[in-house]
């Protein structure tokens, strides 16, 4: 009986592939990728580069983490990297992850999988899988589901992409390889993935991915908060962050995450202007960001939130105008209170509330008569945010009329020269009484306790008012307030 005809490829489908083979070709695979393939190949096991390695090598984007997929069971791997690996670590074993480290590379090898979830708590049942195919599709986003072969020869390498990553990648589009409703039900967190590859790279999600974010928002909070915040922030230090924040706005992911920012587009701005504080808000940060030497993951959250307490403090007066009061006093305890909810680093919750904080400082001045006084308050109430809060209050005088803008900037100028000359003539950054506690309680003959405290704030106030005193100078303040208190 004569063979079977082999059936013909389609002549689309062959010069996709003859085009991402071409591809594969032009990739630069570590050397360090192909001697572990070389391993694998050798014992059997098929190894292919995948996700975000991938994905950032077809971007051009340099990768300090590489992470392969394999037939390999957890403890074949373990066994093949003996002996090879400088290090390895079997922390995620129990989910098929094996880290290895050699030289200054790091990398994850993880068996197929083909989990399923419970959707309650989004633990996975962990289940091996035996195809890549099945292994990818279970993945985030088509452009993290394609895979390169790396235990065959660099010639005879195939790139995998059953779903349409590379095609996805090219247009910039965000889609899940499976539905986006089974793709976030089994991962809630996939639907902030999704934003935050908006702020990274770009991307813009396709319209079902948008659809489906918006109907499951509230499964957000299935997620731990630790989980959310590090994507969170991954986001803000994203490249294009306010695109990001409003995809979390408009699909009502905001409202599980940081609800005080779509709450600022209920505000009309204090100069009764058509524009909300939310839309200020936005471009205050992306204004600050034009001011960064690097991504500041406090000066951008200080920037997106400096007005989270216009809302509540809201008010019309008598003559048809809006105001805000104290809402930098206000707003700085609301962000304190959200930053912690999303297990913010002490330092982090501090910094971005005083920045809050001191935000409107600038504008407690008029235009421009700062003394020498409130130069030193200024530096000292905000320390070594100083920096810091210049480019948050810059990047805050925002207004549509171009000469008042040119004017705030002018005395912003002018406040920095204050700061420049005071700083030459005195140590503004660390302004301390002219006597210490030591001195206090020898001069006045009093022992250690509150009272010492209280002379020494007494004598910093001093300072602040009328610089820096001879030591006779302050020993006279120092008894002219001892007379009256002690």
């Amino acid at each position: 009986m004569a063979a079977a005809p082999e059936q013909a490829v389609p002549k689309s489908d062959a010069l996709r592939r003859a085009q991402e083979n071409a591809l594969v070709e032009l990739l630069a695979i570590p050397a360090v990728a192909a001697e572990l393939g070389e391993r694998f190949r050798a014992a059997g096991h098929a190894l292919y580069l995948v996700g975000g390695s991938v994905r950032d090598a077809l971007l051009g984007r340099g990768q300090t983490d590489l992470d392969f997929t394999t037939d390999a069971r957890p403890e074949r791997i373990l066994e093949l990297v003996a002996g090879w690996a400088e290090a390895t670590w079997d922390t995620g074993i129990e989910f098929g992850t094996v880290g290895v480290r050699r030289g200054d590379d790091t990398l994850e090898i993880t068996t197929f999988r083909a989990d399923t979830y419970d959707r309650r708590s989004r633990n996975p049942v962990v289940r091996f899988g035996d195809t890549l195919e099945g292994d990818l599709v279970r993945r985030d986003f088509t452009v993290n589901a394609m895979a390169v072969e790396v235990h065959t020869a660099p010639g005879e390498r195939r790139f995998v992409d059953p779903y349409g990553g590379l095609a996805a990648l090219a247009a910039g589009t965000l889609d899940t390889p499976a539905t986006p409703e089974e793709s976030f039900a089994d991962d809630p967190l996939r639907m902030l993935r999704a934003a935050r590859f908006v702020s990274q790279l770009g991307f813009t999600p396709a319209p079902r991915v948008v659809d489906a974010m918006t109907a499951m928002s509230g499964e957000l909070t299935r997620i731990t908060r630790e989980r959310v915040q590090a994507e969170f922030s991954k986001l803000m230090l994203g490249a294009h962050p306010r695109r990001a924040i409003e995809l979390l706005v408009d699909t009502g992911l905001a409202e599980h995450l940081v609800p005080e920012v779509p709450a600022m587009r209920l505000a009309i701005d204090e100069h009764m202007q058509h524009k909300d504080v939310y839309t200020h808000s936005l471009v205050v940060m992306e204004q600050a960001i034009d001011l960064e030497a690097e991504p500041d993951l406090v000066l951008r959250l200080a920037a997106l939130l400096h007005d989270v307490g216009k809302p509540p403090t809201r008010r019309k007066e008598s003559d048809g105008r809006v105001s805000f009061h104290h809402h930098e006093v206000v707003g700085a305890k609301m962000v304190r209170k959200r930053l912690r909810e999303l297990r913010y680093p002490k330092h982090v919750v501090d910094e971005v509330a005083q920045l809050v904080y001191l935000h409107l400082r600038f504008h407690g001045y008029g235009k421009g008569e700062w003394t020498d006084s409130a130069v030193r308050r200024y530096v000292t109430d905000a320390g070594p945010l100083l920096d810091r809060l210049h480019k948050l209050v810059r990047s805050d005088c925002t207004t549509r009329n171009r000469r008042r803008a040119a004017a705030l900037q002018r005395s912003y100028d002018s406040l920095e020269e204050r700061i420049g000359e005071l700083r030459k003539q005195e140590e503004l950054d660390a302004i301390r009484p002219d006597l210490d506690g030591n001195a206090i309680m020898q001069i006045l003959d009093i022992p250690p306790g509150p009272q010492v405290g209280k002379a020494y704030k007494h004598l910093l106030s001093v300072r602040m008012e009328q610089g820096p005193l001879t030591h006779e100078q302050a020993e006279r303040e120092l008894r002219a307030w001892a007379a009256e208190n002690l």
